[in-house]
């Protein structure tokens, strides 16, 4: 738990000395480009080293052990065709099953993309960095690390979908769904939030998702055919996230009182407005179908860039800091929270933090496989 602190603590001061629009400021080599450079550099290998040296930690860590010893030996398993192929390559590569180098591959890329998209995307990195870690999502990226890495492509390829560069979109998406296939319903969340809605549009919308409440045998059986694998698991039992709920409805009332100011006339900011509203109709609406929060973090993602886009378009000064000074409170309990109270829980199992650099990796390959 101390390490984990540390790393955030460290990681969000060396982002706040991040200027990521300096490079539209300044020409040449400056001390802030240099800056920058150091910063992000440091972050990533903490990020970076912290994440790949786990050792089973994270609560699907041994059954990725074992998908990946199956996938060694040609047997079936329910991954997608990319993810087998990295394995079997990587492998190939090592000389043996060297699943630690399979998990550091996922989190060299899976934390690149991140840094990289909130880079590109933040009108304040430190900010926005800020609240990525505080939401707990660097440290969910220890279990499903196929999700994760999709999740990270997600936010990179937001640009893509704002300057309407669907070749580049759609090809990102298409290459991340070969790793996790779940990356595919980006393409119509992404696009149904860059439409320009009438309010008609969202009462027939409202209509249609209402039937989410009567239709779920319906609905159910569509999710089964996309995903056989799911059929007769645990996965089918639904249920619902009520700290999602309350952030997306408190972020939604909030955009409502700075929509004229912020929101109606920025492409970008309405379709993070979307992205929030698409996700608390899935949170509230279709709690019965199966891991609906991997769907909703596709859209919730965006917290991060729409929180600072609207606290900064508050107008009275006063009332900014202290929306501001509430939200980093909010997020800082949040961390805590998740630190305290989940992450230790069965389903993230991501404490105790243990490390492959204190145990003898021989007795370590036997046991978990």
């Amino acid at each position: 738990m101390i390490l984990y602190i540390f790393v955030a603590v460290v990681t969000v001061l060396l982002g706040f000395l991040i200027n990521n629009h300096c490079e539209r400021q300044l020409s040449g080599i400056s001390r802030q480009k240099m800056l920058n450079g150091l910063s992000m550099i440091s972050i990533f290998l903490l990020l970076f080293g912290v994440s790949a040296c786990r050792l089973n930690v994270g609560n699907d860590y041994a059954k990725y052990v074992e998908f990946m010893h199956l996938i060694n030996c040609d047997a079936f398993v329910p991954t997608e065709f990319g993810f087998n192929w990295i394995v079997k390559l990587l492998y190939e590569i090592s000389g043996f099953e060297n699943y630690l180098l399979v998990f550091a591959f996922f989190a060299f890329f899976t934390i690149l993309l991140f840094l990289a998209a909130i880079y590109r995307q933040a009108d304040s990195f430190g900010f926005s960095f800020f609240l990525f870690m505080a939401f707990g999502y660097y440290f969910q990226s220890f279990n499903t690390v196929r999700y994760y890495l999709a999740l990270a492509i997600a936010l990179y390829v937001i640009p893509f979908v704002l300057r309407k560069e669907w070749g580049k979109f759609l090809l990102m998406v298409l290459l991340g769904a070969t790793l996790h296939k779940s990356l595919l319903v980006v393409i119509p969340l992404y696009i149904l939030a860059t439409l320009p809605w009438k309010k008609w549009q969202l009462a027939l919308a409202a209509v249609f998702c209402s039937s989410f409440f009567f239709l779920q045998d319906f609905y159910l059986k569509v999710v089964v055919f996309l995903y056989p694998t799911y059929e007769d698991t645990e996965y089918l039992e639904g249920g619902t996230s009520y700290s999602n709920i309350v952030r997306c409805l408190a972020i939604l009332i909030l955009s409502l009182l700075c929509y004229r100011q912020t929101v109606k006339d920025s492409k970008r900011n309405r379709f993070y407005f979307y992205c929030n509203l698409g996700a608390l109709v899935m949170y509230v609406c279709c709690s019965f179908l199966p891991i609906i929060s991997r769907i909703g973090y596709y859209l919730t993602i965006t917290h991060i860039f729409f929180l600072p886009a609207l606290l900064d378009g508050i107008e009275n000064e006063k009332l900014r800091r202290l929306l501001k000074a509430g939200v980093t409170v909010a997020a800082i309990l949040y961390f805590a929270v998740f630190i305290l109270l989940k992450a230790g829980n069965d389903g993230l199992r991501i404490l105790p933090y243990e490390t492959f650099m204190f145990h003898d990796m021989v007795p370590i390959l036997s046991d978990v496989n």
